[in-house]
């Protein structure tokens, strides 16, 4: 029998649908979830056709941000920029931006991004996210031509620290808007979708840098930076039309807008079946909204909360820990490792290639396997290709050891854009609470680029010849950290797929261990919660129901 805490929060939220939306409101909302519950892949697109195009539309802003992020760390093994930029050193090194600008450079995007993640988490439980994304799409315009006309160092520095600031709003909204215009059956899928954007990103900006690095003049390195106007524009018509997230509109008591977003995300629903879902959704705030209330980054250090920010903000660290910034910016690892400028740059359109490969594979992924078997396992094996990457290194300077080196970081690319890379975004959207999902997820994105910094400020030390000059070597350290990953990931990440946002609720509202998630009935429409193997807590006698 339920407790009687599970009794009154089922009957508080029960009550407040009726009230709100009713009489019969309840039945309309367990119809809704046991909709999506039955609903197959194809039933699931064909009912939602609008809601996976509005997000797909939203999502495209993140390339954008994968097309910066390979163009800066490639610029460094540019001949063109290097001379622009850099100094000349002499002998086998010649012209090299030096590290501390190499840092400076890598992890000035990410810090705009830091300060933008934060800003938008509160703008977008503010204002919501269409608006929110029309006025960064504005901004990030004007900020391009700062980088493009840039002289200097110092300029190019800030320009790219301004750009980060939009790129932390791209980066959060695209999955947090997907997560909640799809139903569950998508939602895996569509918040995934966000590194594929990532991956296109990075796939045109290495077939920009491949195509021009011959060019003897600045257009040379002046061409790509120009390329980023050409999605600002268009994505702001878009975003003017887009529909709001149904759920930011309920959170905000505007009900009416709220169904109407619903039918305009929706194919041919009926009246009866939109009013299930508004009542759904009216039913989940209320259960959140009596878990735990308030709305702000503080709530997210509150009680349940505390577990879910955990692992939302460890998950997307993990992209990082996993040693992605050594094996996405391959160009300047493979130059220094003896390759020449054309090899190395066609070796980083193939490493783009196989990540835009990966993520299509992922999809197939997810349809058979849980997002925390894919996750683990993924950093295991990222972990084990670094070792033998740093093996490599360390026994051989042969030629047949580089392109050996080469191939396993290729390896590493398309393992990752399997596993981890696009995983973490569908983890990260569906562990956060409704009711926090912004401030969450721009939470979990600042501590991806908190990490980032540091990683940022330690690659390029461990690479260039005139610092630390670790070359291969450098897998080693980043392999210990994928194992520490894969350790946390084994004992503390949930598992997500196929749950409703009001069973996640009262997952974790009973603290039910990581590893049971995925093996517990829960039923938020019942009087409780009901295991599937053994009990959550002792069985108690029924208490006397209040008439």
């Amino acid at each position: 029998m339920a407790t009687t805490t599970e009794y009154t929060l089922e009957k508080i939220a029960g009550h407040h649908v009726e009230e709100t939306l009713g009489q019969g409101a309840l039945i309309d909302a367990k119809h809704a979830a046991d909709e999506e519950h039955a609903q197959s892949l194809w039933q699931a697109i064909k009912a939602n056709k609008n809601a996976v195009v509005w997000s797909v539309l939203v999502s495209m802003s993140v390339v954008m941000e994968g097309y910066d992020t390979i163009l800066i760390g490639n610029f460094f093994g540019y001949p063109e920029f290097q001379k622009k930029y850099g100094h000349d050193y002499g002998g086998t090194a010649g012209y090299q931006i030096s590290a501390p600008w190499q840092t400076g450079l890598g992890m000035a995007s990410t810090v705009g991004a830091i300060f933008g993640g934060i800003m938008n988490g509160q703008l977008c439980a503010k204002y919501g996210y269409r608006w929110v994304m029309i006025v960064a799409l504005f901004f990030m315009t004007a900020f391009i031509f700062i980088i493009f006309f840039a002289q200097s160092l110092p300029v190019l520095l800030v320009g790219e620290i301004l750009c980060g600031f939009s790129w932390g709003v791209f980066a959060t909204v695209g999955p947090a808007y997907a997560s909640e215009v799809c139903p569950t059956n998508l939602r895996g899928y569509l918040t995934t979708f966000v590194n594929l954007c990532w991956a296109i990103g990075q796939f045109i900006a290495a077939g920009v840098l491949e195509g021009l690095i011959n060019r003897p003049d600045q257009w040379s390195y002046r061409i790509p930076f120009a390329l980023q106007w050409i999605w600002p524009v268009p994505l702001m018509i878009c975003c003017f039309y887009m529909p709001e997230s149904p759920w930011y509109l309920v959170r905000n008591d505007r009900l009416e807008d709220a169904k109407h977003s619903i039918k305009r995300l929706s194919n041919d629903k009926t009246e009866e079946q939109l009013a299930g879902q508004l009542a759904m959704l009216v039913h989940t705030v209320k259960i959140e909204a009596e878990i735990v209330s308030g709305t702000s980054y503080l709530d997210c250090f509150k009680g349940v909360d505390l577990r879910r920010t955990e692992i939302a903000c460890v998950t997307f660290a993990g992209q990082i820990l996993s040693g992605s910034t050594f094996a996405y910016s391959p160009t300047y690892f493979f130059e220094q490792a003896g390759m020449s400028p054309t090899e190395a740059f066609k070796m980083n359109v193939g490493s783009t290639a196989m990540a835009f490969t990966g993520t299509l594979i992922s999809w197939w992924l997810i349809t058979y396997s849980g997002r925390r078997t894919l996750y683990v396992w993924g950093q295991g094996t990222l972990f084990f290709l670094q070792i033998i990457i740093g093996i490599l290194s360390a026994t051989t300077s042969s030629k047949g050891s580089l392109w050996a080196q080469a191939a396993l970081c290729i390896i590493w690319v398309l393992t990752y854009s399997m596993t981890v890379g696009p995983i973490a975004y569908a983890i990260v959207s569906e562990t956060s609470s409704v009711r926090l999902r912004s401030l969450s997820v721009c939470l979990a994105r600042t501590t991806y680029q908190i990490v980032n910094v540091v990683s940022q400020v330690l690659e390029p030390y461990f690479m260039n010849p005139t610092a630390w000059n670790a070359k291969g070597k450098t897998a080693f350290f980043w392999g210990a950290t994928a194992l520490g990953m894969f350790a946390w990931s084994y004992f503390r990440l949930p598992e997500a797929k196929g749950r409703t946002y009001e069973e996640m609720d009262l997952l974790f509202q009973k603290k039910v261990p990581a590893r049971k998630f995925a093996s517990t009935h829960v039923d938020p429409y019942a009087l409780g919660i009901s295991p599937s193997k053994e009990p959550l807590a002792p069985a108690q006698e029924e208490t006397k129901e209040t008439k």
